[in-house]
């Protein structure tokens, strides 16, 4: 059976609730912890529901060497040292308490991924509500066991990995104590094409998993983010900044914040429009039955005078008889006369 909602902090999250809107910050301070801090309440002032941190450094992630192995070639980062990358991108350790309560001040979920399980064990000082686990370490199944025995919800990004993958991660999780799952479809590409996004995958994972779906979304803009709702995410995560032209590590794939707050606004509105299978008019359509075609009087009938298709048409508005009873009334008469632009009644026939 499908895992029906996850909660986090207060927060149910799920097919029945509202998407849930992570804004992930990831290096995108720059290195300074006043954006950092203006990025959180810029966060809080679009409408997301939480704020996601990254928690590693580059000595956790990598080693420091020149070799080609460590070099990036090609794409986004193309030229980098992964050492140097991360010595960059990372958010230190030391910041880490401020932006736990400068959350709790603007009343907005802070949680982070850890890459390692030093980060765990330190994330656990703050007493998270959630744990991410980046697409990149889902195959890391002893960093899985050890989120995953917090007991704390997790949130698993499923980019790269083969279905065989994502299931040794879930059931890792599970033997371990982790039985609140929300699993993202992802593709870990930096910006992602939206040709390659698969939007399908998202409620076919929930059905193989048994867990809440969602999108941790790299392409540019929202439209893949919304497309998603419709494709049963109940989780959006997406990369933000302050403004692109800044620079960063990821930011010319983050959104900005009035692009967040369309997010949230956008998503929630998809939402919203996804409802029930429904045939029963709506409410709102009421005012517009007028408008649709009926049969009408066309020209002044005297009392006892047959209706044909000269003096009855199929007009708007909808007054009159249905369109569909032309057939049964022509060749009828009139009981009294009858002026041009009446609408057609039964009551009106012999």
């Amino acid at each position: 059976m499908t895992l029906k909602s996850v909660t986090i902090n207060g927060r149910q999250i799920g097919p029945d609730f509202p998407p849930y809107i992570i804004a992930e910050m990831s290096g995108n301070h720059n290195g300074d912890i006043n954006r950092a801090l203006a990025l959180m309440e810029e966060a809080k002032t679009a409408g997301a529901d939480a704020v996601k941190l990254q928690t590693y450094t580059a000595d956790t992630m990598t080693i420091d060497h020149d070799g080609e192995d460590f070099m990036v070639r090609g794409g986004l980062w193309d030229g980098y040292k992964l050492f140097e990358l991360y010595e960059e991108a990372h958010t230190p350790w030391e910041w880490h308490e401020r932006l736990f309560k400068k959350g709790r001040e603007l009343g907005l979920t802070v949680f982070s991924t850890p890459f390692d399980p030093t980060a765990v064990d330190f994330l656990e000082g703050f007493d998270p509500p959630a744990y991410k686990i980046a697409s990149f370490e889902v195959v890391d199944l002893d960093l899985i066991a050890k989120v995953a025995q917090t007991g704390k919800p997790m949130i698993i990004s499923t980019g790269m990995a083969a279905i065989s993958e994502i299931s040794d991660a879930v059931t890792t999780a599970r033997e371990n104590g982790g039985n609140e799952l929300i699993l993202l479809h992802c593709v870990s590409a930096y910006p992602a094409p939206a040709d390659d996004a698969n939007l399908r995958t998202i409620s076919n994972l929930s059905e193989t998993f048994s867990t809440i779906g969602g999108l941790s979304d790299h392409t540019h803009g929202i439209a893949v983010s919304v497309a998603a709702i419709a494709q049963g995410a109940s989780v959006i995560e997406k990369h933000f900044t302050l403004r692109r032209a800044d620079g960063g590590p990821d930011a010319t794939f983050s959104l900005e914040p009035e692009e967040l707050a369309d997010l949230v606004q956008s998503t929630r509105m998809a939402w919203l429009a996804l409802g029930d299978v429904n045939y029963e008019r709506e409410k709102s359509e009421t005012q517009s039955m007028i408008f649709r075609r009926s049969l009408y009087i066309t020209e002044d009938i005297a009392a006892g005078e047959e209706l044909t298709k000269d003096n009855v048409r199929v007009i708007r508005p909808g007054y009159g008889l249905a369109p569909k009873y032309l057939g049964q009334v022509l060749g009828r008469q009139t009981k009294d006369d009858v002026k041009r632009g009446t609408a057609l009644a039964w009551n009106l026939l012999r």
